[in-house]
C-alpha cells in the first residue's frame, strides 16, 4: 500500500505498528519497541488497556454520537470529575488540545469584552506550542510553525519565557491585557521547566491585575508530572485549564475548564462542537480515569521519573555532549549540545521509540504504567546511543 495519496505535512517514519501491550509496539513485521514516547503523551495508560478495551467496545455497542443538542449523561458525569478533581467549575468538550485552547482564548476575549476592553490581548511565551488553528497557531512562540501561514492572528502579546521582569513591564505599559496563556512545562519547546516560584508570580499579577490565568495542560496534565495538573506542584489554581492527549488514552477528546471568573461567559450559541464529548469519548476518558486514580499512577510517575531521571544522570555523567536532563514525573528532556538528526531512526532500529523537540532535546513521554525493569531497559538502550554522539578525543603519545 501507498501513501501517495496523504498531503505530505507529515514527515513519517518508516515503520507501521500492528498492535501494541501496555508501553510496547510491535510492527508489521513482528518486531517489538519499547514507547518511550506515548503517542506523543496520549498513551498514559499504555496500549490496548483492558479497562479502555471495554470501555470503549461496550459504549460503542450501545451508542456512539447523539450531539450536543441533547443531553450526555457520561458528559455530565466527567465534567463533574475533572472539576472535582481541578477546583475549577464547569467544563467543556471537544475533540484535541487545539480545540480546548481555541475554547480558552475565545473566553478570555469575552471577559475582556465584559470588561469594556475593546481589543483584549493575551500574554503568550516564547517557545510556546499551543496548537496549529490559526489562534492557537499564533499563540505558540516558534517562527517555525507559523511561517506560510501569515496574516497570523491579533490580540496576542509575546513575552520571553521564565522572565517575570519582562512581564512586569508588559503590566505597566498596557491597559489592554485580559490573560496570560502558559505551558507550566514548556514541551514542545524543550521540556523547560520554570525557575521555582514562576507559576506562582504569574498568578500573583493575574490576581493584581484581575486578568486570567489560563495553564495549558495538554501535555502536563493527567498525572504526567506526578500531580493531576502540573500546576498543583507550585499550588497554584488557574482560572482556566486546557486538557487533551492522555485524557482518552488514544480516542479523541480534549477539555476547557473553567472557574468562577469564566465559568459563565459562554452562553447557547457562542462556542460548540459536533463531536466534542461524545458518548464513546467520555465513556472512555471516564475508565482511564478511574485507572489512573485507583492504580495511584500519579504517585507512581513521580517515583519511576525520579528512578528515570537518576539513572540517566548517573549514566550519562561526564557525556560531553550532554547539556542538561530535567523534567518533573514522566516528562523528561535531555538536552544535546549538538543537533543529532540519526538518534532517533538508530533508537528505532535498536527497539526504542523517542522523540527529539527544539532540534536537540530527547524528550521522554512514557505511558505512565511504565516500571523500574521497563525504565532500566530504556537506559539500557538509550544511553549507548548518546554516548555514541561524543566527539572523538585526541589522544597523545
Amino acid at each position: 500500500m501507498s501513501s501517495d495519496h496523504l498531503m505530505r505535512n507529515y514527515a513519517r517514519q518508516d515503520v507501521a505498528f500492528e498492535y501494541g501491550a501496555g508501553c510496547w509496539l510491535y510492527d508489521t513485521s513482528g518486531q517489538r519497541y519499547l514507547d518511550a514516547i506515548g503517542g506523543l503523551a496520549v498513551n498514559v495508560l499504555g496500549h490496548a488497556h483492558a479497562a479502555v478495551t471495554q470501555a470503549i467496545t461496550g459504549q460503542a455497542a450501545r451508542l456512539i454520537h447523539t450531539s450536543n443538542i441533547y443531553r450526555i449523561p457520561a458528559q455530565e458525569q466527567l465534567a463533574a470529575r475533572l472539576t472535582a478533581l481541578t477546583g475549577l467549575e464547569n467544563a467543556f468538550f471537544c475533540n484535541s488540545g487545539a480545540e480546548a485552547n481555541e475554547a480558552a482564548i475565545k473566553l478570555a476575549r469575552l471577559y475582556g469584552h465584559r470588561r469594556n476592553i475593546a481589543t483584549p490581548q493575551i500574554i503568550v511565551m516564547d517557545g510556546a506550542f499551543h496548537g496549529r488553528t490559526m489562534a492557537t497557531l499564533t499563540a505558540t512562540g516558534t517562527r517555525k510553525a507559523q511561517a506560510g501561514f501569515e496574516p497570523l492572528l491579533s490580540g496576542f502579546v509575546r513575552c520571553p519565557w521564565n522572565d517575570l521582569d519582562a512581564l512586569q513591564l508588559i503590566a505597566r505599559q498596557r491597559n489592554d491585557v485580559v490573560a496570560i496563556m502558559v505551558e507550566p512545562i514548556q514541551g514542545e519547546g524543550g521540556v523547560r521547566v520554570p525557575a521555582p516560584g514562576y507559576l506562582r508570580a504569574l498568578r500573583t499579577l493575574c490576581d493584581e491585575k484581575g486578568w486570567l490565568l489560563i495553564c495549558d495542560e495538554i501535555q502536563t496534565g493527567m498525572f504526567r508530572t506526578g500531580t493531576f495538573l502540573a500546576s498543583m506542584q507550585d499550588q497554584v489554581q488557574p482560572d482556566i485549564v486546557t486538557l487533551a492527549k492522555g485524557l482518552g488514552n488514544g480516542i479523541p477528546i480534549g477539555t476547557c475548564l473553567a472557574g468562577k471568573q469564566a465559568a459563565d461567559l459562554f452562553e447557547p450559541g457562542k462556542h460548540g462542537s459536533t463531536f466534542g464529548g461524545n458518548p464513546l469519548a467520555c465513556h472512555t476518558a471516564l475508565a482511564v480515569l478511574d485507572v489512573l486514580e485507583a492504580e495511584a499512577l500519579g504517585a507512581h510517575a513521580a517515583t519511576v521519573g525520579q528512578f528515570l531521571r537518576e539513572r540517566l544522570a548517573e549514566q550519562l555523567a561526564g557525556l560531553s555532549m550532554v547539556r542538561e536532563i530535567r523534567g518533573q514525573g514522566l516528562m523528561i528532556g535531555i538536552e544535546l549540545r549538538e543537533p543529532a538528526p540519526d538518534l532517533v531512526s538508530t533508537a528505532r532500529a535498536h527497539g526504542l521509540l523517542i522523540n527529539v523537540t527544539a532540534d536537540k532535546v530527547i524528550r521522554l513521554l512514557p505511558p505512565l504504567i511504565l516500571d523500574n525493569d521497563e525504565a532500566t531497559q530504556l537506559c539500557d538502550l538509550l544511553v549507548p546511543l548518546i554516548a555514541q554522539l561524543e566527539p572523538a578525543r585526541e589522544t597523545t603519545g
